[in-house]
């Protein structure tokens, strides 16, 4: 028999479980899946907005949005439209019930359980198939899933030791593949953020005039050390990554940037003969800048597409 078995909200970001049904299957095919529910759940904001993951008798299909993830689990025998119908109408409620500043400053899980209710009475509706009384057009969903189908998550990705760190994807365009990053866009630039970008680059232009500098001193004298060249080129390809960072979505976006900033801190620490507190500190707080604005851009969610 097809049917919806369980379904939840997720948040993107850090994979926090807003909301869910209950489920009271408890067969082996069941555990297992709901193992994959958490892994997928922390790998969200790797993933193209639209995925489904076959793991034998049980589909997971998801659909994400404004930094909130739809998730649910079918036997394999559901129909896709059905299916990415159902997810497509929970996210349209949610959004109309709950203002999205509570999802992204939520702390608890589980926190919008009064959802439940919601994804119960809907997923009872959408397992009788025969009494579906819906305002969702299964036409124009069968076009749209023809049109940018849903990535197909592979288990042998999912249990990976990396998890999905090694899948390279290009642009993502909905055509089923992934060939190169997870492509996404990132939120508009804000005032600070072009402030910071700038910053950058002027350290960065900065390091690189100090580094020729120390090149004509070095040709000039032999005693001369060398490693400050180093240093100096370093600070200048730490600045310029920064820059990067903050104007392109990568995967571990947050993690390089800190490390990225400590490589500056680190420059600037062995060049602290070469260069005043003024200097040191001005260096120092540029970086610290640009890591704050690459971290507060964060990826943008894909508006709901009301008429789907």
């Amino acid at each position: 028999m097809s049917m919806i078995l369980s379904a939840s909200v997720v948040r993107v970001r850090d994979g926090l479980p807003l909301s869910a049904s209950t489920d009271y299957e408890q067969s082996t095919g069941m555990q297992e899946c709901r193992k994959y529910f958490k892994m997928l759940s922390k790998k969200l904001s790797q993933l193209p907005d639209r995925c489904t993951l076959k793991t034998g008798q049980y589909n997971i299909n998801f659909i994400s949005s404004l930094g909130v993830s739809y998730m649910m689990l079918c036997t394999e025998n559901y129909p896709s439209v059905l299916a990415f119908c159902f997810l497509d109408e929970l996210q349209k409620e949610f959004i109309t019930t709950y203002n999205m500043m509570k999802t992204n400053t939520a702390v608890r899980p589980y926190c919008f359980i009064e959802f439940d209710n919601f994804i119960q009475r809907t997923k009872q509706r959408y397992n009788n198939t025969r009494s579906l009384s819906t305002k969702m057009n299964l036409a124009d969903m069968q076009t749209e899933i023809k049109l940018r189908p849903p990535y197909q998550i592979s288990v042998s990705e999912l249990g990976s030791p990396n998890g999905f760190a090694h899948v390279s994807v290009g642009e993502y365009r909905g055509t089923g593949k992934i060939s190169a990053a997870p492509h996404q866009r990132l939120e508009p630039v804000t005032l600070p953020g072009i402030v910071s970008f700038v910053l950058s680059l002027l350290c960065g232009a900065l390091n690189l005039i100090r580094g020729f500098h120390a090149i004509e001193s070095l040709l000039q004298n032999e005693g001369e050390d060398f490693s400050y060249v180093i240093a100096f080129f370093l600070g200048t390809a730490a600045c310029l990554y920064q820059c990067y960072l903050f104007v392109y979505y990568t995967g571990w976006r947050n993690a390089k940037s800190f490390l990225t900033f400590g490589l500056i801190c680190l420059c600037n620490m062995y060049l602290y003969e070469l260069r005043n507190l003024w200097q040191l500190f001005f260096h120092v707080t540029v970086g610290a800048f640009s890591t704050l604005q690459i971290r507060l851009r964060q990826p943008q969610g894909k508006s709901p597409d009301y008429n789907v």
